[in-house]
């Protein structure tokens, strides 16, 4: 296939583009800067310039290609709703795009929810709207399905959320965890994602909603306890009334324990995560570089 995927070029679009070159597709990866075009030229996959609010491009881009992969997504939170509206845009246009086509379109959508089954609650996030509107093309003849990824995606470099944990406990003096620290994080490594992306690609059915869940759930506490190990400082637990003054934005969301099954998904697509869960790649000591 003849793919677009948007994102191409950031943490986990550099995995599924060459995930997906190394199956045998061609990519054509939405660029924002011309130092994204060259990395996807380096990568091997053509580039086109463009970000998600172009709508031109991205119905032309869509219409010249054989399916989409949508990974594109401003994390910033304090810009977190005009992400969703852009993203809601973006999903509209690709189904304007592949409508009647059967085509594939497959979305990156907020965290997984207990299992592929159940449905998050409509005040959850903003971008439920855009993973609603991308399993309703599956009504106009688009063979859409979202991806409901883990919070934390690592590999044995990088994983944000755990960094900005590292770089608070070289700060604080010590690695902290709310309450008990017995909440649970679900966690993927971004190259099993990247699989699940292909896969999905050229298998789901139309409507699948998918978990790119590796490990169900790891604790704060552990991921504490490692970071504490590697930086050689104590490790304590942070009430709730300090959490905002110790952990800053991540003080919203830390305390949530969520797991999430990917069964559905396994059974679905025969995905098998096979690398590293983050306490491995942890222990590896080159998150601490």
């Amino acid at each position: 296939m003849r793919v677009l995927v948007t994102g191409a070029s950031g943490f986990i679009g550099s995995a599924v583009t060459a995930e997906l070159i190394g199956a045998g597709h061609q990519v054509l990866g939405l660029a924002r800067s011309d130092a994204s075009a060259a990395a996807l030229t380096a990568a091997g996959a053509e580039a086109v310039r463009g970000t998600i609010e172009d709508p031109d491009i991205l119905r032309t881009a869509a219409a010249e290609c054989d399916g989409v992969v949508h990974l594109a997504f401003h994390h910033d939170l304090s810009q977190h709703e005009a992400a969703a509206r852009a993203e809601l845009a973006a999903v509209e246009t690709f189904g304007d795009a592949l409508a009647g086509t059967d085509r594939p379109l497959v979305i990156a959508s907020g965290g997984p929810v207990g299992t592929e089954q159940d449905t998050p609650p409509a005040s959850g996030s903003p971008r439920i709207a855009g993973a609603q509107a991308a399993l309703a093309q599956a009504e106009r003849g688009v063979r859409s399905s979202i991806v409901r990824l883990a919070p934390t995606v690592h590999d044995a470099d990088t994983c944000g959320m755990v960094q900005q944990l590292i770089g608070t406990a070289r700060t604080k003096g010590f690695s902290g965890y709310l309450g008990d620290g017995a909440n649970r994080w679900p966690s993927v490594h971004r190259l099993d994602a990247a699989r699940l992306f292909r896969l999905a690609l050229e298998q789901a059915p139309a409507g699948s909603v998918l978990h790119g869940v590796g490990e169900e759930g790891v604790s704060l506490r552990a991921m504490a306890e490692a970071i504490g190990r590697h930086l050689d400082v104590p490790v304590k637990a942070v009430e709730a009334q300090d959490a905002a003054a110790h952990f800053g934005f991540l003080a919203r969301i830390l305390g949530n324990d969520m797991t999430a099954s990917n069964a559905l998904t396994r059974e679905l697509l025969g995905w098998h995560p096979v690398n590293p869960g983050l306490l491995e790649d942890l222990d590896l000591g080159r998150y601490f570089g």
